[in-house]
């Protein structure tokens, strides 16, 4: 396995590199192979880490996937930096920022005027970003694609001029998501039109108002390709991609077998309340024609439509794991998903698993509309593809739905958030659920327990 990831990031750290020649060859640039190398393995290294599940080489491939010189560039570099991501930033590109940020409890902060550099290059990307010395840098709001540009600028600065380098700049800053509009009514790419302007005439560019625009055009261009997923044709495509952000955000997630029936819950939690919190519009962006009216308003359906699939799913997944939480607390504290469950089959063994004992059934209430048929057909046959710490079907969920109803899975929930905060207890929110199939799920759970114990107990003493 560790030979196989060698052998991959080897040849991402290949395609990084040809496309950081071709990008700079196009812009007329200083194409140094062995200095742009380096660049392509800081990249490719940093990507790699151990907790990139979703944002790894091949989204930034993607992003940068039929956009121009400058779109390319910005996208191998615009997730570079990912601080929760990466629990902080790592030796190899601390180098990069070091002599710009420092941290102060725990917060990263661009350095104050008498210790920062006379860097022409920080300069430009503070002006492009709006930001300021000892200015407090927030995960949520800018300081990953700030960072990320920083690094960009200074790995460029060799190989390009510094209007180019801007383009690339502003790019990376078009990728902050999910920003409303300013307290004047002013949307992200405006603000940034108006900031390339001011960076314009502080460094004597030139451009006129027309290129300004076409920078904009293009960097809402390469931030709506780095969110395309939210408006996937499939909510299972879309779900997909979801279920890889979980564990970048949730490390117990990666030990497939021992995160609790707690943390699994809370990263669902996590993930429903940012699907509320999210509207398509602070998805997508749009300024002047890109893209298109026709273009955008499909988006913003597609969107919408895909959250409304991913709040029901996830919704309907968060009553099963609260039937699975109350019930574990009759063991204890924290307990195993997969001590309730069964393990996730490995290594070719086949796992007792709480699926098996569930009963098949039909519908009892029909659903209603075409998101509950989505939801229905993605807890029962799963989505696109399978993940290293969960099944891509929801066993327990569908037996609920199918028991129940969507209606009733609605009115429990509210109930299983109760339960979550810890002012119901549990067996007050079992007693809220139809008796049967709380049974039936209790007795699936002892056929697991049994199973073990006859595993335990060895061929021998079965004879």
């Amino acid at each position: 396995m560790a030979l196989e990831r060698d052998w991959e990031s080897g040849q991402d750290q290949k395609r990084c590199l040809a496309k950081l020649l071709w990008a700079v060859e196009q812009l007329g640039g200083a194409a140094d192979a062995a200095r742009l190398g380096k660049t392509a393995a800081l990249v490719i290294q940093t990507m790699t880490g151990p907790w990139r599940f979703f944002h790894t080489p091949e989204h930034i491939f993607e992003v940068g996937e039929s956009g121009d010189a400058i779109e390319v560039l910005a996208a191998l570099f615009h997730d570079l930096v990912y601080v929760q991501v990466d629990q902080g930033v790592s030796v190899n590109i601390s180098g990069y920022i070091s002599a710009f940020v420092k941290e102060i409890t725990g917060q990263l902060v661009i350095r104050d005027r008498t210790e920062l550099p006379d860097d022409p290059m920080l300069e430009m990307v503070m002006q492009l970003f709006g930001f300021v010395p000892e200015e407090v840098l927030k995960p949520t709001a800018g300081q990953n694609e700030f960072l990320s540009a920083v690094i960009a600028a200074k790995s460029l600065e060799q190989s390009l001029v510094a209007e180019q380098i801007a383009e690339v700049v502003a790019c990376i800053e078009a990728t902050i998501p999910f920003r409303s509009l300013s307290e004047s009514g002013l949307s992200p790419s405006e603000r940034l039109y108006a900031r390339l302007q001011q960076t314009a005439t502080a460094m004597g560019f030139g451009w006129r108002d027309e290129q300004v625009a076409q920078i904009v055009r293009r960097s809402v261009r390469l931030a709506n390709r780095d969110v395309e997923n939210f408006a996937y044709p499939a909510a299972a495509d879309f779900l997909d991609n979801t279920w890889n952000l979980l564990p970048e955000t949730n490390h117990d997630l990666t030990n497939a077998n021992s995160y609790t029936v707690s943390g699994y819950r809370v990263s669902l939690q996590k993930m429903e309340g940012f699907m509320y919190f999210l509207k398509p519009e602070l998805v997508f962006q749009q300024f002047q024609s890109e893209p298109s009216v026709e273009i955008y308003q499909q988006l913003i359906v597609r969107t919408q439509r895909n959250l409304d699939v991913a709040r029901l799913y996830l919704g309907s997944k968060l009553l099963s794991i609260a039937v699975i939480e109350a019930l574990s607390q009759r063991l204890g504290q924290d307990i195993p998903l997969a001590t309730m469950m069964g393990e996730l089959s490995s290594h070719g063994r086949s796992m007792a698993q709480l699926e098996n004992f569930l009963p098949q059934l039909s519908m009892t209430v029909a659903p209603e509309t075409d998101i509950e048929e989505d939801v229905l057909s993605l807890v029962e046959k799963g989505r696109g593809q399978s993940s290293s710490y969960d099944i891509k079907n929801s066993p327990v969920a569908t037996y609920l739905i199918k028991s129940v109803g969507f209606p009733e899975t609605r009115r429990l929930l509210v109930h299983a958030k109760e339960f979550f905060k810890e002012t119901l207890t549990p067996e007050a929110f079992l007693a809220m659920c139809d008796r049967a199939v709380v049974e039936t799920i209790t007795n699936g759970i002892l056929e697991v327990f049994e199973s073990r114990k006859i595993a335990m107990r060895g061929p021998e003493c079965g004879k």
